[in-house]
């Protein structure tokens, strides 16, 4: 019989499955890559597939899940920038939003202006694309990417709670906006 000492709760799934059970661990990685793709593509299960099926090529290649996503989502639905690129992440996150029929206002009139860009820092700019892609209801999420890039992509605001466990499970440490 189990007592209340036998509950441990930071193995609450432990009984769930047999230990003997043969459980596929490729296809929970495809599952979750699918759930993530939907996520960052809403609306659009036409190029979640696509870049489903070039994800699933990566990992049957032994890729791992967080490289092959980041790799096949790049300037599709999702982002990956040098910390010294703010021009290029201007145009990327303008080009995602564009998708969304948004277009982000980052305070002045000429984003690809060199001034701007010479004073501009990638971090400020990720504040300032989440702030403005907040109030039309998406969110702007940002992952580890290594110390010298900046990595991410935008869903809707009301998977901000499912978003971060999806990516959480194939590896992807998101939080919203530059955090």
């Amino acid at each position: 019989m189990n007592t209340q000492r036998d509950y441990d709760p930071d193995d609450n799934f432990a009984r769930a499955f047999d230990p003997e059970a043969d459980i596929d661990e490729d296809a929970a990685i495809e599952a979750l890559a699918w759930q993530l793709l939907l996520l960052i593509n809403p609306g659009d299960e036409d190029a979640a597939m696509q870049q489903f099926a070039a994800c699933r090529d990566a990992l049957d290649e032994g890729t791992e899940a967080a490289e092959a996503l980041r790799d096949v989502i790049d300037w599709k639905s999702g982002f990956f920038v040098e910390n010294e690129d703010p021009a290029g992440l201007i145009e990327v996150l303008d080009e995602l939003a564009a998708r969304f029929n948004l277009r982000i206002d980052w305070g002045v009139e000429d984003p690809a202006d060199e001034d701007f860009l010479s004073d501009a820092e990638v971090p400020s700019l990720i504040a300032t694309a989440f702030d403005r892609l907040r109030e039309h209801h998406y969110t702007l999420w940002t992952y580890e990417a290594g110390g010298e890039h900046h990595a991410g992509f935008i869903t809707h605001q009301r998977d901000d709670e499912a978003l971060p466990v999806v990516a959480a499970a194939l590896g992807l440490h998101v939080r919203p906006g530059a955090g």
